[in-house]
């Protein structure tokens, strides 16, 4: 079952007893290639919180007439990535709303700033991290076009964006009725693009929104045809819905962390080959468990920021992760936004290759 494992095995796993577990985490540890935990230090820089789509979930998006600012200025974020250097970070993280540009306050605000769209914003301000900075950018701005993913892929280490889910039947109620960008197989065709791209990229699903267990594994499977195809995936995620005050789901209730444990057997098992992430901050007493049950990456975590799409929930410390970590004999160590294993010719642009390099020696 270990290898090559099929849909109808993986949904046998995820409804097998304790042993079956037990037996299954006793194989990923055997066999694991090494006990090193790793994690990058970056800066996250929201650019702006307009956003086209209105997730049940979310409460990172924010309103033009309430906004706390409608576009970062070129200023402030090399302000930020200027502490970011002196923190050490190797990552600058742009995230901000889906198609924001499309908001006519955003698009006045840009060019005002001297630009026609965001992608040309984010990529101006990439390779500006890049060569003053040698802080490698990873964007994740929701669906572009394909010359657009091209366009950045120039000065990007790497990029994302979080499939969630293959449930399209979730566009109709709560969690995304009014978010056209969280159409499952637009996002599909986004990963397929940056598959063809030959993009470092990271995925993931968002568990706890009103998919089912047949939703996760037909998930992990279309990421998986994905990968086999153009072997671009470097991390999935696994993020647990967490209601918060104010938004429309604060009501729901969290996964469980037994449905958690269990998609992390799975997904370990079905990608041997692709870092499991598990958010830190959201699961900060249980990851020594994620990491026994096949985890072995816990994300950006940032000397400097919050996590702005999770404000409430604070970072853990690394020393305390590493202490914790020992107690189960694993490591921790620090990576870039792009794995080793990209970090070649083939998968990333010349000045991004150079400037990798560089960073991936100093923190080895």
């Amino acid at each position: 079952m270990y290898n090559n494992i099929s849909k109808a095995e993986a949904k046998q796993l995820l409804s097998s007893d304790l042993n079956t577990y037990l037996d299954c985490i006793k194989y990923l540890n055997q066999n694991k290639q090494s006990n090193q935990i790793t994690y990058s230090k970056n800066i996250f820089l929201p650019l702006t919180h307009i956003c086209q789509n209105n997730c049940g979930y979310c409460t990172f998006k924010q309103d033009a007439d309430e906004a706390e600012f409608i576009l970062m200025n070129k200023e402030t974020v090399m302000n930020n990535l200027q502490k970011a250097k002196k923190h050490g970070c190797t990552e600058a993280l742009f995230t901000f709303g889906e198609s924001a540009d499309k908001n006519e306050i955003v698009k006045n605000t840009l060019n005002n700033y001297g630009y026609e769209s965001m992608v040309d914003y984010v990529y101006n301000l990439s390779e500006e991290a890049l060569e003053k900075y040698e802080i490698l950018p990873h964007t994740n701005m929701g669906i572009i076009k394909r010359k657009e993913l091209k366009q950045l892929s120039q000065v990007n280490a790497s990029m994302g964006l979080m499939l969630e889910t293959t449930n399209k039947q979730l566009m109709k109620t709560i969690v995304h009725k009014d978010s056209p960008g969280k159409n499952p197989a637009k996002r599909l065709k986004y990963i397929e693009n940056a598959g063809k791209e030959k993009i470092p990229f990271t995925t993931g699903l968002l568990i706890g929104i009103g998919e089912t267990t047949d939703d996760h594994i037909d998930s992990l499977f279309e990421i998986r045809k994905l990968h086999d195809k153009y072997n671009h995936i470097q991390e999935i995620i696994l993020q647990n819905f967490t209601p918060k005050e104010n938004i429309p789901m604060a009501n729901y209730p969290e996964p469980s962390v037994i449905e958690l444990l269990k998609l992390t057997v799975l997904s370990a098992i079905m990608f041997p080959d692709v870092s499991i992430q598990i958010p830190p901050n959201l699961n900060h007493d249980l990851i020594n468990f994620f990491v026994l049950c096949g985890a072995n990456d816990l994300g950006g975590i940032s000397p400097i920021t919050i996590d702005y799409v999770n404000p409430e929930n604070e970072w853990p410390k690394i020393a305390e992760l590493k202490n914790s970590l020992n107690n189960i004999n694993h490591t921790v160590k620090e990576r870039l936004p792009v794995y080793e294993k990209f970090i070649n010719k083939k998968y990333l642009k010349e000045k991004v290759y150079e400037k990798t390099v560089k960073l991936q020696r100093q923190i080895n």
